[in-house]
């Protein structure tokens, strides 16, 4: 094989692996992202949770009047 296309073919699966690490820190970004999104919505059920107890409390022992 001549030099040449040995370049090329070294340069082919050069941009072969950069497009396939490019796909996989992608995938990453996604993956964090829908993390944080879940992780927010579970926050705020908490939260409203949380108001929910602290208003049945108050209705219980009368402070909400």
């Amino acid at each position: 094989m001549d030099s040449q296309k040995m370049n090329y073919n070294a340069g082919q699966a050069q941009g072969q692996a950069q497009e396939k690490a490019n796909t996989m820190m992608d995938k990453a970004g996604n993956a964090a992202q829908s993390a944080k999104e879940t992780a927010q919505q579970a926050g705020q059920q908490v939260k409203e949770m949380a108001q929910g107890a602290t208003e049945a409390v108050k209705n219980a022992t009368g402070m909400n009047k």
